[in-house]
């Protein structure tokens, strides 16, 4: 959403205000500088660069939806802004801050109870505390009201077991948000690392994703105190809710990556020459460039707006969904054009465009699969329900 990193045809940046403006500058500082240098080694080896925590916390990027509790709450457009910057670098590194952001301490912000905030969301805001968000199961992802993790009344206590899948910070955090089945239907607990009965567990050997700590979380008789529980978090409507501003940070991210292939090929077109001129003086190229700023136009345009009506209350899942559907799915196609346009450098770990492609492929199902947003709009424009 930079006049720095594409070219602003509709003049967003003048439509952001100051403190937006800085933040967003300084991030996209912070990424150039001590990010971007570092993180195709880690995504070769794939390892989290931990290192990055303490500076992200530094720089007050933990706690943007948490007004006290030593965060400083910002607009949902500054968050948008922060989540295509990181993105820009690299989708692990975007997943490990909307998570802690979106799915952990706005959760516990706006359901917790107040000593759970006073306990939690200072020292998740100085990085000391990294959270996770257990919902997605082995057997159900699209589908979370089917979820088969339980926490049975004991006492004082609740007794859980389960297993969630696909949990990103799963090998990191110190505290699991965990979503499960209790009598009255499905509630949020809050289950610390070193809880007895709690295992995480590495997913390893993936291709996409790799420097995102994912993790397979295993309950098995874990004890869990009532004051554990988070007493506003019921049902459906509270992990939509948290699935919401997830997905919001997704589509921005997405956007992120897409403008890194779009700034690589445009690097490369004009630098690399064939015939004694630059390849992009070649029709072919230009209308590739073409193609991927004119999408990442729509993308910034969607994204704003949809930031603009989300810091209003006014934004609906239904838009969300369509930001999401429409920015992962042109940053692919964008990702992919750009490999084209380097040739046989677009391989190579120096130009990051296929790691974004890579990961591209994982945030394609991540927060909901393009085949869900794409039913979910379908079922508004019918009022007829593919689901059921």
């Amino acid at each position: 959403m930079g006049a720095t990193v594409t070219a602003d045809y509709f003049h967003i940046e003048s439509m952001l205000a100051n403190r937006e403006r800085r933040f967003r500058d300084k991030v996209r500082k912070f990424v150039d500088q001590e990010c971007l240098p570092i993180i195709a080694d880690h995504f070769d080896r794939g390892v989290f660069p931990m290192q990055l925590v303490p500076r992200m916390a530094e720089l007050g990027l933990f706690g943007i939806h948490v007004d006290g509790y030593g965060c400083k709450k910002s607009s949902h457009t500054a968050y948008g802004l922060i989540c295509q910057e990181l993105g820009r670098c690299d989708s692990g590194l975007r997943a490990m801050f909307s998570v802690q952001n979106s799915l952990v301490m706005y959760p516990i912000y706006t359901f917790g109870s107040e000593e759970q905030r006073k306990n939690w969301l200072p020292k998740m805001a100085r990085g000391q505390v990294i959270g996770c968000f257990g919902l997605s199961e082995p057997g159900f992802g699209s589908n979370p009201a089917g979820i088969e993790t339980r926490a049975e009344k004991s006492g004082n206590r609740y007794i859980l077991n389960g297993r969630k899948m696909w949990i990103t910070n799963g090998t990191i955090a110190h505290v699991a948000l965990v979503w499960a089945k209790i009598d009255e239907g499905i509630r949020g607990f809050l289950v610390e690392a070193e809880t007895p009965g709690f295992e995480s567990r590495e997913i390893r050997r993936k291709f996409s994703y790799r420097t995102s700590p994912t993790g397979v979380l295993v309950f098995k008789d874990c004890e869990i105190p009532t004051e554990n529980i988070l007493p506003e978090a019921k049902g459906l409507r509270s992990i939509l809710a948290c699935l919401n501003h997830a997905r919001y940070g997704v589509a921005c991210g997405a956007l992120g990556s897409a403008i890194a292939c779009y700034q690589a090929a445009l690097a490369f077109a004009t630098n690399r020459e064939v015939f004694e001129k630059p390849i992009a003086s070649f029709q072919l190229i230009q209308d590739r460039l073409v193609r991927m700023g004119l999408e990442i136009t729509k993308a910034e345009l969607l994204t704003y707006h949809l930031g603009r009506l989300l810091d209003q209350n006014k934004a609906s899942p239904l838009q969300i969904s369509l930001a999401k559907l429409n920015n992962v799915r042109e940053a692919m196609k964008i990702a992919r054009i750009a490999r084209d346009v380097l040739g046989a450098r677009g391989i190579l770990a120096d130009h990051h465009v296929m790691r974004h492609l890579c990961d591209l492929e994982a945030i394609s199902t991540l927060e909901g699969t393009e085949t869900i947003q794409t039913l979910i709009i379908g079922q508004n424009i019918t009022g007829i329900s593919a689901f059921r």
